[in-house]
C-alpha cells in the first residue's frame, strides 16, 4: 500500500484495527470504558467524534499511544 495513502484513515478505522489487533470486541471495549456498545460503534464508523479523554482511555486501555492515532 502507497503511504500517503494510509494518512487518509480516519480516527475510527485507527481505532477498529487497533481494537482489534489487541483482541477486543466492541461490546468489551464498551465495558471496559464504561460506555454503550452503540458508541464505539458510532466512533469506528466516524459517527460520533469522541472527548480526548475517551480516546486517551482507549489507547491506554489498548496499549497503544496517541500518536499512533
Amino acid at each position: 500500500m502507497f503511504n500517503y495513502l494510509k494518512k487518509n484513515v480516519s480516527l475510527g478505522e485507527k481505532l477498529r484495527k487497533a481494537r482489534e489487533k489487541a483482541g477486543y470486541t466492541q461490546e468489551r471495549l464498551a465495558r471496559d470504558l464504561d460506555v454503550s456498545t452503540q458508541t464505539v460503534y458510532k466512533i469506528e464508523k466516524s459517527k460520533h467524534n469522541p472527548s480526548f479523554k475517551l480516546v486517551k482511555d482507549i489507547a491506554k486501555l489498548l496499549k497503544i499511544s496517541l500518536d499512533s492515532l
